[in-house]
């Protein structure tokens, strides 16, 4: 009998998960707890920007015309343990207030909300990021809740994702990392990522511990790559060298590799920097926190990239404030292809800008309206035009490719001042300085 699958939590992961489980032929039940929540994924709609994900979920939804009928919604957590032979937890792990460690609240009430509803055997699939060692004691909970007991086994899948590429990495992802400690377990496992591992995605078994390290230790790696060529940058400003040229030199080395050697502003989103402060913590704990005390330097490496775009800012407008200065921001979210401003480095330069005195615009392709509920007294436009008419600075803060396609020479006709800083060093200089606009980006020298 073909296995059933639940997914609980329906967020940026959840959604994801469940439709491509569908799209993988596999019946799929999803639970959240916000009903509107439930009422729109029902519709076949999504409350995030995500390059497929709406189409795929229209491919599958129930009730919707010509969809197969394979995936369905639910607020229930008794349909929940009904229904399924595997179930994956995909709920958020965000960052304690005030702290470095993650927040564990939601998974503890994801688990003690389905555990009583086990009264078969089944297999539960943590797929959040969590600190190490949460895995053991999760299935220790587990057993103790369930009405089937030790037949409720517990294994550990972290998730890979990239926002923009979701659908993609769910589907076809590039490894698959399973935790386990039953042959069962992993049997299970393996006929849910059959389509996927037939494909030629290697399989990965391990224990728990270190399915649990994985996420965390693969995060740390891009951060800290990261903040080793924002380094660079600063070195490269202070030396008069060339960010972009060292980057395309060193990425030829095999051992290193050209990805994630763009200088910059930083990282940000939901999941490196929370994730790697949660490592530094989790270690702390264990007593290997010396082990991770890089993590702190990579950590403030990035958050100083932000503090100097403002000073390039302010410098380009006259040096001493922001007061009467207008100001473009071009992009809002963390990366782009995606709706996401969770920590993202263009808001927060932005906002420090906009608390300095200076009358900040504010234009994105899909993170207008999540940036106006965080930052509601930045001001908005409806384009890129509008967001740099009279400004008396052009901030390139998001590498959309509508910002690397923008005319400077139209762009030029309507700003005070044509004076760009790019902060992603995605934009064309030469294109920029030929339209007439002083064009200066992070790490790369003035002319």
């Amino acid at each position: 009998m073909a296995l059933k699958i639940t997914v609980i939590g329906t967020g940026y992961l959840g959604a994801t998960h469940a439709a491509a489980m569908a799209e993988l032929g596999f019946e799929v039940l999803g639970l959240d707890v916000v009903p509107e929540k439930i009422e729109m994924l029902s519709a076949g709609k999504v409350p995030m920007y995500e390059p497929g994900l709406e189409e795929l979920l229209a491919k599958h939804v129930a009730g919707i015309e010509g969809s197969s009928g394979r995936l369905r919604f639910t607020t229930s957590w008794e349909e929940i343990g009904e229904f399924g032979d595997v179930h994956f937890v995909c709920v958020n792990t965000p960052q304690k207030h005030g702290e470095y460690a993650c927040d564990m609240s939601y998974v503890d009430r994801a688990f003690s909300s389905l555990a009583p509803q086990l009264k078969r055997p089944a297999l539960v699939v943590g797929k959040s990021t969590v600190p190490v060692g949460s895995a053991a004691r999760l299935a220790a909970l587990l057993t103790e809740l369930a009405p089937v007991g030790p037949d409720a086994e517990l294994a550990w899948n972290p998730e890979f994702l990239r926002e923009g590429f979701a659908v993609q990495d769910t589907l076809h992802p590039d490894r698959i990392v399973v935790g386990v400690e039953s042959e069962r377990a992993e049997k299970l496992l393996r006929e849910v990522y059959a389509t996927p591992v037939g494909e030629g995605s290697p399989f990965v078994v391990t224990g728990f511990p270190t399915a649990e390290l994985v996420k965390t230790s693969a995060n740390s790696f891009l951060a800290t790559k990261i903040s080793f060529i924002n380094a660079m940058a600063e070195v490269c400003e202070a030396a008069d060298g060339d960010v972009v040229k060292l980057a395309e030199a060193i990425g030829y080395d095999e051992r290193i590799g050209a990805k994630f050697l763009r200088a910059g502003i930083g990282f940000g989103g939901g999941c490196l920097p929370k994730d790697i402060r949660a490592f530094m913590a989790r270690a702390g704990e264990l007593g290997a926190d010396q082990a991770l005390t890089f993590l702190r330097e990579v950590d403030s490496i990035n958050m100083r990239r932000r503090g100097h775009m403002v000073e390039l800012a302010r410098d380009a407008v006259g040096g001493d404030s922001f007061l009467g200065k207008r100001v473009a921001v071009l992009g809002a979210t963390f990366k782009p292809d995606s709706d996401d401003v969770r920590d993202s480095p263009a808001l927060n330069v932005a906002g420090q800008i906009h608390l300095q005195g200076g009358q900040v615009t504010v234009y994105d392709p899909k993170g207008m309206v999540n940036a106006r509920r965080l930052f509601p007294t930045l001001g908005y436009a409806d384009s890129a035009l509008e967001a740099v008419r009279g400004a008396d600075v052009v901030l390139h803060l998001t590498e959309w490719r509508e910002f690397r396609e923008l005319d400077p020479v139209a762009l030029g006709e309507v700003t005070s001042s044509r004076t760009v800083l790019d902060g992603r060093n995605a934009l064309d200089g030469a294109k920029w300085r030929e339209a007439g606009w002083t064009y200066r980006a992070m790490g790369r020298p003035r002319a």
